[in-house]
């Protein structure tokens, strides 16, 4: 089983793959292809349950779909996503919503958007002993803030500011930084900088590991973003499977003769 010290020892050492899923055979199968880690997202909210974005996800959500990938799953450190609200306003609310994460829902930690408002709660959840992901780039909670999904750290102020609070969050205890939507050139030097590994969403090659919504990878967005590539077509898949099963409904061909059963005994009830 991959292990939060497993994750930080790779750092530098081995490449680290980190997929969404938010269902168990999806994350059967996200298993059995070998990654280290599942992120439970909050992604889940534009990706699995038809919102506009991640705003509206709950924590009973996350939750539920948490305990159905960690009951699927034995290898890859699961780690369940705080959704909007659920931390950061009141410390001991959050703690409870981020410990409810690991008691309720067998997650192995949780990944916090970051900020300046999450450094000593990500300490504190360590002293608790919650396993913290940091998040800091493109954080899709504050898009009503960003005024978009925008690329970050583009300036030197900003690119300072985002290096700082990757350190800060590094001496917190955060075992793993996300770094999303950043220049390459930023995610290398913060890379350099912290002892713990990064893991990048369009931050180019040079961090420790890389992370992609399954949606993306497997070809069933409507809209993926620049950063994200598609390795497979299931959407496709999915289209023709049912098409096929549409048709033969309508010609009769299913359900056929071994798919039925037939009781004797039942022969005179009309």
């Amino acid at each position: 089983m991959t292990t939060t010290r497993d994750l930080r020892e790779a750092a530098g050492e081995e490449p680290i793959t980190m997929l969404t899923a938010y269902d168990a055979p999806t994350a059967t199968v996200v298993e059995a292809a070998g990654v280290d880690v599942i992120l439970v997202g909050d992604s889940m909210g534009n990706a699995v349950l038809g919102y506009d974005d991640t705003l509206p996800v709950t924590v009973d959500e996350v939750k539920s779909r948490t305990a159905a990938v960690a009951r699927a799953t034995d290898e890859p450190l699961v780690v369940a996503d705080m959704p909007f609200l659920s931390f950061g306003v009141d410390e001991s609310d959050s703690v409870e919503q981020a410990g409810r994460m690991l008691k309720e829902a067998d997650a192995d930690a949780v990944k916090l958007e970051s900020g300046p408002h999450t450094v000593d709660l990500t300490e504190r959840l360590v002293e608790l002993g919650i396993p913290v992901m940091a998040h800091l780039g493109l954080t899709p909670q504050h898009v009503n803030q960003l005024g978009g999904y925008h690329r970050q750290g583009t300036d030197e102020d900003a690119a300072a500011e985002l290096l700082e609070l990757a350190e800060a969050h590094a001496e917190a205890g955060a075992f793993a930084l996300v770094l999303e939507h950043v220049p390459a050139n930023l995610a290398s030097s913060v890379t350099e900088a912290l002892s713990i590994p990064t893991i990048g969403i369009g931050a180019g090659p040079e961090t420790d590991g890389q992370v992609l919504v399954i949606n993306d990878v497997l070809g069933l967005s409507d809209r993926a973003p620049p950063f994200a590539e598609q390795f497979g077509d299931v959407r496709a898949e999915m289209r023709d499977a049912v098409d096929g099963f549409r048709e033969a409904v309508e010609d009769g061909s299913f359900p056929a003769e071994e798919h039925s059963h037939y009781e004797s005994d039942v022969d005179d009830v009309y």
